[in-house]
């Protein structure tokens, strides 16, 4: 009998498939695929050839503000603190894998989401992130406008957008404590970076997933707007180290991939989180710039259209892309470097736009992959308005209307276990 590699091997047992997340998005498999395997190490003393660094995932703009603060804030005398706040850890097997050890979140021990119980209403909340966010962004979006890259290089476009999820934190070398947190809040104040060790967790539970989609319509006021499956394919240039060339790819009739469009690094000017004390989830407000090339040099353009080309779609590999032997790079120049499957319904309204998606990832570097859902709501008003330069209170006031819709509808859902 021919040798049959173990990921090609079929059990006789059936595997029950999970449900999906909603009817729009049972295209996806939401099944755990098989881990890819690393390459054998090489003999002992034996050249090898310098690999390419981990592609860049984020990139901050000189400048670039990112700071966290609780909403409600702490009492300005830390002797007021009655002690109902506290630290605990949060399961988070990404995080965990990373750094051995679990992240901490901030939480409230007689948190509730329920209106009556929670001390900060959606106008109260609105109105104090607007104005706080609201001149930090406006100056940011001219720090973004002026800094922007040679006009016949790179299209560039202001983009706005809020985050749910989870702010947590991690020890990076020196314990986590509540003075920790206050002092990184009075950092965010007076304009200085914390040394606190934050991320936003952004993957929900399909519950809240389909909970959003009820809300967008129900409560939000939001009208459908689209649903699309997407593969993005992520290629590192050796000779352009600083960038990662994002090609977002759709399926043909005879089943082989087509680029819609090529994207590099975003760009982040702006973030703020806020931890929402008496919210099951927690809120990110960013701006970024989005970069698009004009014309691509031919041999670029040659080399990530073979590399698209050469793809096969298969449901059982992470990412649920896989490139033959030999195939994942061009002239040892061009790499595949992470892929990812993503699958979105779109909801909105002139001026916000409401992304429920499903994306399967895979880094080619790490060889490590991770499922999520995620929800994001653009700010295209907002993002309409600093592309034209327009004043503080016309911003301000989008601002507000948006985040009093997302403080009431999108916050009280729980965390993916």
């Amino acid at each position: 009998m021919a040798y049959l590699p173990p990921h090609k091997r079929h059990s006789s047992a059936s595997t029950p498939t999970p449900p999906s997340l909603s009817s729009s998005l049972r295209s996806l498999s939401l099944s755990s695929p098989r881990r890819r395997r690393r390459p054998p190490p090489p003999p002992r003393g034996a050249a090898t050839a310098r690999q390419p660094r981990p592609f860049n995932k984020i990139i901050h703009a000189a400048g670039c503000v990112s700071r966290w603060s609780p909403l409600p804030p702490f009492p300005d005398d830390p002797g007021d603190d009655d002690g109902s706040l506290r630290l605990e850890p949060f399961l988070c097997d990404p995080i965990e894998r990373k750094t051995g050890a679990k992240p901490l979140a901030l939480v409230s021990s007689s948190s509730s989401s329920s209106a009556e119980a929670s001390p900060c209403s959606a106008e109260a909340a609105a109105s104090a992130i607007a104005e706080r966010f609201v001149p930090d962004l406006l100056a940011a979006a001219e720090r973004a406008k002026a800094g922007d890259v040679a006009k016949e290089t790179e299209e560039v476009k202001l983009s706005a957008v809020a985050k749910v999820g989870k702010v947590l934190f991690q020890g990076g070398g020196s314990p986590i404590s509540m003075n920790s947190l206050r002092e990184a809040v009075r950092a965010g104040e007076e304009g200085s970076r914390s040394h606190l060790h934050k991320s936003f967790y952004t993957n929900v539970s399909s519950e809240c997933l389909d909970g959003m989609e009820r809300s967008a319509t129900e409560k939000m006021g939001l009208e459908f707007d689209s649903s699309k499956e997407h593969y993005h394919v992520k290629v590192f240039d050796k000779r352009q180290s600083d960038i990662t060339i994002s090609c977002k790819c759709t399926v043909q009739e005879d089943g082989k991939l087509a680029i819609h469009k090529v994207e590099l690094n975003q760009v982040r000017h702006l973030v703020e989180d806020i931890s929402c004390l008496f919210k099951d989830l927690d809120l990110r407000l960013m701006l970024s710039t989005k970069r698009f090339p004009k014309n691509l040099d031919a041999e670029v353009e040659n080399a990530i259209n073979c590399l698209v080309s050469s793809a096969v779609i298969d449901p059982d590999v992470k990412g649920g892309l896989r490139w033959p032997l030999g195939k994942e790079s061009v002239d040892e120049r061009f790499s595949i470097v992470g892929v990812w499957h993503t699958n979105y319904k779109a909801y909105r309204n002139e001026n916000l736009r409401l992304k429920l998606r499903h994306a399967d990832r895979f880094d080619h570097q790490s060889s490590t992959g991770e499922v999520s859902n995620e929800v994001t709501f653009k700010l295209i008003g907002i993002s309409a308005k600093l592309e034209a330069g327009h004043q503080e209170s016309s911003v301000e006031e989008m601002l507000e209307s948006a985040v009093r819709r997302i403080w009431e509808s999108a916050l009280s859902h729980k965390m993916a276990p």
